[in-house]
């Protein structure tokens, strides 16, 4: 899930992309293992059609690499068991429904957006709160022209198939989505609250983090990064640093093999405090970002 901002959190899970702007770096690092080269490359989940062109530094990375690794292996995911675990895990399995879980002010911005988005309201009731998030972004994002079929991983996941290339993951759709439903229905309330006050602005919010990720703007990624921790750390913690730290351990198995390896994961999980550059420096690994 993967990738917060100020359309940070959302985009931690889901990303976007705005439009193409020269910059002399982009959002891809190699890193100098004993025998080979990792890169780390910053990615966007989701976008427009128009706007679909890598940077070319993942042109290099790619035809670099002899495997590909994201945070989901796309490659063998399963459409169907994965709307299955989502049907049992994130809708209520009693009478609960999701105006009494969230209360009546909370449910009735939901009802706004359900609203605003053409879907009958009564189709978010049997919705667990960090379900209904999810489900009001992408809505959202799909009615402004983002599309994970031109997203980062989708594009390099079908390129990869048809090199025959090893496709990994970092971990499982369960494991990233079991991360929101593990949290209590406080927690949950949290995130549909930040997910409801950036759905208006989503669009004109994500032009600073989108520009910032194309240009390769490690720093402004970060001070972006920065701003959605202040809003909500535990949630940042759940759903980025303590990712990352589970993720280190393979980062730091594929810098012992002998071939090279390009690791693509949400651009959010790079920068930053606890981001993987500096769990990475902090090993002894050196990143050196690419033109």
């Amino acid at each position: 899930m993967g990738g917060f901002k100020r359309s940070g959190l959302l985009l931690a899970l889901i990303g976007l992309l705005g439009g193409l702007t020269a910059h002399a770096e982009a959002p891809v690092w190699a890193l100098r293992g004993t025998h080979n080269t990792v890169y780390l490359a910053g990615s966007v989940h989701l976008l427009k059609a128009e706007d679909a062109k890598l940077p070319a530094a993942f042109e290099h990375a790619y035809a670099d690499s002899s495997a590909l690794v994201m945070e989901i292996d796309l490659d063998d995911l399963d459409p169907l068991a994965a709307q299955g675990w989502m049907l049992e895990h994130g809708m209520f399995q009693d009478d609960t429904t999701l105006s009494e879980a969230v209360g009546k002010a909370r449910f009735e911005k939901v009802q706004q957006q359900a609203n605003s988005l053409g879907i009958p309201v009564e189709a978010m009731q049997r919705l667990e709160p960090w379900l209904a998030a999810m489900t009001l972004a992408q809505l959202q994002l799909a009615k402004l022209g983002f599309d994970p079929e031109q997203g980062v991983e989708k594009q390099l996941e079908r390129r990869a198939k048809a090199d025959r290339k090893t496709i990994t993951g970092l971990e499982t759709l369960q494991d990233q989505l079991g991360i929101l439903d593990g949290m209590s229905f406080d927690d949950q309330s949290r995130f549909l609250d930040v997910t409801l006050e950036e759905m208006d602005t989503l669009e004109g919010e994500t032009d600073a983090l989108l520009d910032a990720w194309r240009t390769g703007d490690a720093k402004k990624l970060a001070d972006l990064l920065s701003e959605e921790y202040n809003v909500s750390p535990a949630l940042y913690r759940k759903l980025v640093e303590d990712r990352n730290k589970r993720w280190m351990p393979e980062i730091e198995r594929l810098l012992r093999e002998n071939e090279n390896y390009l690791v693509v994961v949400g651009a959010l999980h790079l920068v930053g405090d606890g981001g993987l550059l500096e769990l990475t420096k902090a090993r002894g690994f050196a990143a050196k970002q690419l033109q």
